[in-house]
């Protein structure tokens, strides 16, 4: 049975081809799926959170991701996000392959992200604002970059010696970085601001954002946390999400709109219907659209697919 670990699968995950395995995996859906949390709640308000996300298309394949999410392992020289992925064939139900499930999480969320930029940002957006120093943070700058030439990337974090290894790493890379501390000025001349956070107060204002921005909301998984404000939320004509079972009752930047009435479930066009063409995309350069990325095990299948794909070619 094929191992992919993290270093396998960052070699592997070109984020052309996993862009358009997700968008594939949109247009056509998959058969099931469904997720699962488990929490334990630890001192000073901080969980420890264990998730379990399967997902199957008939015939062809499936699988699972086990992922936790420990908060406060990262003084202890661990990673906050840890796991593993097993992949069955759809045909006989055998296991063919495992992979390391951070490593896979990192490339599908940074895909998927990319990839809802590619449909709805302008296609001249030339500066991307980055909010958050975790390990997320530079693959998600990294696949932006992949699908538009910038002229400027701002990175922001309330610690911004934290990003001085990551940004030299993504400067190697030919990807210039500028680190910021004013995060006001920097949202006013964004064309694109991705945020992955764990904030609970929203860091986003709407009165900050530019004409005509794309808004890609990826940190915040669970009801209490919240990234961008009702101003911003407001901002936008049409709301955008990935999928509706992991953010309609997930995700607080849905959550909490729906609740004070600013919105109704029903509102929201996810990625399968912007895929298929079902619903509307951008419809104008000055309107500001709105994105929250809520993960599912329907989008690691399609990455955890490709990269199984692209190994056994490349062996």
């Amino acid at each position: 049975m094929l191992h992919l670990d993290a270093g396998r699968i960052h070699a592997l995950g070109d984020y052309q081809g996993l862009v358009a395995a997700l968008k594939q995996m949109n247009r056509e859906g998959v058969d099931a799926l469904d997720r699962m949390l488990l929490s334990e709640a630890q001192k000073k308000g901080v969980q420890n959170d264990w998730l379990m996300l399967p997902a199957w298309s008939y015939g062809r394949a499936f699988g699972i991701k086990l992922v936790s999410v420990f908060p406060e392992n990262p003084p202890r020289n661990l990673p906050a996000v840890q796991g593993l992925y097993v992949l069955f064939d759809g045909k006989n139900g055998a296991a063919i392959a495992t992979m390391d499930g951070a490593a896979l999480t990192l490339v599908k969320t940074a895909a998927n992200s990319a990839m809802a930029a590619d449909l709805l940002a302008r296609s001249d957006a030339k500066i991307l604002l980055m909010l958050g120093g975790g390990a997320l943070a530079p693959h998600l700058i990294a696949a932006h970059a992949t699908k538009r030439q910038f002229d400027r990337v701002l990175w922001w974090n309330r610690r911004p010696e934290a990003l001085a290894a990551p940004a030299a790493m993504l400067r190697e890379r030919g990807i210039g970085v500028e680190i910021v501390s004013d995060l006001a000025g920097a949202m006013r001349e964004a064309d694109i601001v991705s945020a992955a956070t764990r904030a609970t107060t929203p860091l986003i204002e709407g009165a900050w954002l530019k004409p005509g921005c794309h808004l890609d909301l990826v940190g915040g998984y669970l009801p209490e946390m919240r990234e961008a404000d009702d101003a911003a939320f407001g901002a936008a004509p049409r709301h955008y999400i990935d999928a509706r079972f992991t953010t309609i009752d997930v995700a607080g930047d849905v959550v909490q709109p729906i609740r004070d009435g600013l919105a109704r479930p029903e509102d929201f066009i996810d990625m399968f219907e912007l895929n298929r063409g079902e619903k509307p995309g951008r419809q104008s350069a000055d309107e500001i659209t709105w994105f929250k990325s809520g993960g599912g095990g329907h989008e690691d299948l399609a990455v955890a697919q490709y990269l199984f794909d692209r190994a056994n070619g490349a062996d």
